[in-house]
């Protein structure tokens, strides 16, 4: 990510997504920056925080503070503080059988990033993936929070979608089915995909995860592979009951949460274990 300012957003929604994921409401933040004040110019640094701030705003959160260390390499993030009912604590475990599974966000972020760095992306692709990347998921949240149905919820970032979807049911006595042909991802990516040109990460998550999934022959390789793609600042995923999911998509789409999907569902017979069909 070349524009400084951008940068900064992007770290705000990533950290303040993990208040969100839980069910709460950021309320306060600190920064934590590590600059290389020698070899770059501080108007870099107050892009970045500027960046950071307007999210913040956006959110309602009051910045309070922060740390600065010299360090070669450019690291911009927040340490958040939110609130919440002690009764209403989502957590990434919880998933019931029967519950379906909502994806807010498309996928292909670290996919765009890793294609923009080789100067291999198409414009349209960047422009949509930095739209996703600083977009908060407040409004996801505010209408789950209001809606009050969901059993577990977490947000999808650098372990991809099916390594937080492991998280959701390793150890549990459900498993998951995700359903290939209705996970959103930006157009373009799978191309990218077929050239070879994927992040690092993208291997790591897949070999650690791979032992837990069972892909059968309906899903396209490719679409497999981006299930796997360390996303930043993605969206949640929620799993909720099956007679609330389209009406929840459907709220979350009219409020702006256009690409909200159902992606699959919580199965008892899978205990451990998640099918990609």
């Amino acid at each position: 990510m070349d524009d400084p300012f951008t940068f900064g957003q992007i770290a705000a929604v990533n950290a303040l997504s993990d208040v969100y994921a839980m069910g709460g409401r950021p309320v306060t933040a600190m920064n934590i920056v590590c600059f290389p004040v020698k070899t770059m110019e501080l108007a870099v640094l107050k892009e970045i925080l500027l960046g950071g701030l307007s999210k913040m705003r956006e959110a309602g959160v009051v910045l309070v503070g922060g740390h600065s260390v010299m360090d070669e390499e450019i690291k911009y993030g927040l340490s958040v503080t939110g609130v919440i009912h002690p009764d209403k604590v989502l957590l990434n475990r919880g998933c019931k059988e029967g519950d379906r599974l909502i994806l807010t966000k498309p996928l292909g972020t670290g996919i765009a990033g890793t294609a923009e760095k080789a100067d291999l992306a198409h414009p349209d692709l960047i422009a949509r993936a930095r739209e996703s990347m600083t977009t908060l998921n407040m409004t996801a949240a505010e209408i789950m929070i209001e809606e009050d149905c969901v059993h577990a919820c977490t947000d999808v970032t650098g372990f991809g979608l099916i390594g937080h979807a492991c998280e959701m049911i390793e150890g549990e006595e459900v498993g998951m089915t995700i359903y290939s042909s209705q996970v959103p991802f930006f157009p373009g990516t799978l191309e990218l995909i077929e050239t070879g040109l994927v992040p690092g990460g993208l291997e790591r998550n897949k070999q650690y995860r791979l032992p837990l999934i069972d892909k059968e022959s309906s899903c396209p390789e490719s679409v497999f592979e981006i299930m796997f793609d360390p996303e930043t600042a993605g969206g949640l995923l929620l799993s909720v009951p099956p007679e609330r999911a389209e009406g929840l998509v459907g709220r979350l789409r009219r409020a702006g949460v256009t690409e909200a999907a159902v992606i699959g569902e919580v199965e008892g017979r899978k205990k451990g274990r998640i099918k990609v069909v």
